[in-house]
């Protein structure tokens, strides 16, 4: 046993993102559980979108490994800019080309099958079962584990096995901390998904009817101390950016009354705990990010919600998101699939984040604030209901709260949950109103939204450079749910630059690079600040070179405009 060759076709999931930048755990945790059985054996990593572009050496080189692992499936699939998932074709054509290791699947495609998008029910190819040795409905860190104890004989394997404490693999979080090295991404904006922990509190009255995570179970919360540890590896191997994603709730950590209350106890002296640990192991983070957030807790312990906001923010780096399951403001659905909040309490839930989460941090965007998530397709829906969705978030708006995005999707029937019987008849009943009022969501609240957390002449910092697309380049800041910024103009790539905001999509800014060199920049480059038109743009390069503010102002007459453009202006020739 000499050689192991992983291809993380990246997973996205409700409590769970491995879509590059982000790096999940499945890599990381498979990695460390080969290592901890013997640190000498070779892992060679590959993204899926690495071996698509070496596909035939990645390949033979599988071929030469004793084992290969393929990793992946979307549960709630979204549109990516850096990399994209991948597909049931692609799996069963390297299970078929790689004949001699053992082939292994693991990930959600294999617990659940393949989903390409909302509204249709994932399934396992048969293909797939003929292509690999094994499909891991379990943990894939503990098959693998056994595999290697077993010296390999697969037909002793139980695939369903799943790890019975995190004591089982606070070792191999350790060990495979390592595996980043071999990641795209790394040393530029690779962000490190964190598990704290898996399960429902309400699994015991049953969980949301679409949800998977009620499938563990009452939550397993991950000791502090497991969690810090591998924070400190992953940091002293060189990573920079975490999010604490990997979980349905995290203001429920360590929450106190699990099993015996829907809702349990908050508990924010554990997660002050927990950032503090973090902070002392990992001191130069750049990007310290949560993602999950469920409105039902925090609207019945607004003391204690407050209280862990506050930690958050105080420990966290800006540009944060709370994701909020709200899935429907319409009581009917909400009955029907046992969800976890009503609209009042998903409202105070978002005032409440709204309350210490909304001035604006050091990254130019809002410390923390909420994400909505709305699930189309369940129980109880309606044509209303599109509508009553439409007009709670429209107050969320009238009122003046913020919140940095808004998900809509289609429900993917996942086995083992109640939605798995119903299917998709619902969403095909539908598919009209989903599409007409996704629009009418993105105009009458995305945009005016955005305006406001993100008003022209904003300046954001330390935004990724990631992608060419026809003429203009597709930028983001690292961490949860960053907003897409579309430059204008030839740009070098894969450099963290500054961006001053210059307009508006529905889910998106545009911006220019700055500084503002203005002794330099071209009449379609000067016409691209706000305030800036044909006229004053043409006037600019006929009376430059300018020495100083105080010489630009002769011509720039407009007093706001030069004051909100002066810090960012400089006039080098």
């Amino acid at each position: 046993m000499d050689k192991v060759i992983i291809i993380d076709g990246y997973n996205d999931e409700p409590a769970g993102l491995g879509v590059s930048p982000y790096l999940d755990v499945y890599a990381r945790y498979t990695a460390g559980a080969i290592w901890s059985y013997n640190n000498k054996i070779k892992i060679n990593y590959y993204t899926i979108d690495e071996a698509r572009a070496n596909f035939n050496s990645v390949l033979k080189e599988a071929d030469a490994s004793d084992i290969l692992i393929v990793l992946g499936g979307t549960v709630v699939p979204g549109k990516y800019i850096g990399g994209t998932p991948i597909t049931a074709t692609e799996a069963i054509k390297i299970g078929k080309v790689v004949t001699k290791p053992i082939k292994i699947l693991g990930g959600p495609a294999a617990k659940f099958g393949f989903g390409g998008e909302g509204g249709k029910k994932p399934k396992i190819p048969k293909e797939i079962a003929l292509s690999y040795d094994l499909i891991v409905k379990g943990d894939i860190e503990i098959v693998t584990y056994n595999l290697l104890q077993e010296n390999l004989h697969v037909d002793v394997i139980e695939p369903y096995m799943r790890r019975t404490s995190y004591q089982e693999i606070s070792n191999f979080a350790v060990k495979g901390a390592r595996i980043i090295k071999d990641h795209p991404n790394y040393k530029r904006n690779l962000i490190c998904e964190i598990e704290t922990y898996r399960g429902c509190p309400r699994s015991i009255t049953g969980g949301c009817s679409f949800c998977a995570e009620t499938l563990y179970g009452l939550p397993t919360f991950r000791p502090i101390k497991d969690i810090i540890k591998e924070i400190e590896a992953l940091y002293t191997f060189g990573a920079r950016n975490f999010r604490l994603g990997r979980q349905p709730d995290i203001y429920s950590y360590m929450s106190k009354g699990v099993g015996e209350k829907e809702f349990p106890l908050l508990n924010p002296e554990a997660i002050r705990k927990l950032f503090l640990g973090i902070r002392k192991v990992a001191p130069n983070v750049k990007t310290l990010h949560i993602d999950n957030a469920n409105p039902g807790a925090i609207a019945r312990y607004p003391d204690r919600a407050r209280e862990i906001t506050k930690i958050i923010v105080e420990y966290h780096t800006s540009g944060d998101v709370a994701a909020m399951g709200v899935e429907t403001a319409d009581e009917k659905v909400i009955k029907a699939n046992n969800l976890k909040a009503s609209p009042e309490e998903s409202f105070r839930a978002i005032k409440i984040v709204n309350e210490i989460g909304s001035r604006r941090g050091s990254t130019g965007m809002p410390e923390l604030l909420p994400g909505i998530n709305f699930v189309y397709g369940l129980m109880g829906e309606t044509k209303e209901t599109y509508n009553i969705n439409l007009e709670f978030m429209k107050s969320v708006l009238h009122f003046g709260l913020l919140v940095r995005r808004i998900n809509i999707r289609q429900c993917i029937p996942l086995p083992g949950t109640k939605m798995w019987n119903v299917g998709t008849k619902i969403i095909h009943k539908h598919k009209r109103y989903f599409k007409i009022y996704k629009e009418r969501m993105r105009k009458e609240v995305d945009l005016p939204m955005l305006k406001k957390i993100i008003p022209e002449y904003s300046v954001l910092k330390d935004v990724f450079l990631e992608k060419k697309k026809d003429n203009i380049i597709l930028g983001r800041q690292v961490g949860s749910y960053p907003i897409l910024v579309t430059i204008p103009f030839e740009h070098k790539l894969n450099k963290f630059v500054k961006v001053m905001v210059t307009g508006h999509g529905y889910r998106s800014v545009t911006g220019v690079l700055l500084p503002i060199k203005i002794n330099v920049w071209s009449k379609k480059e000067l016409t691209l600040i706000p305030g800036i038109g044909d006229k004053l743009s043409a006037k600019i390069i006929k009376e430059r070179p300018f020495k100083n503010t105080s010489d630009l102002g002769k011509i720039i007459r407009k007093r706001d405009l030069l004051e909100r453009l002066k810090e960012n202006i400089v006039f080098d020739l």
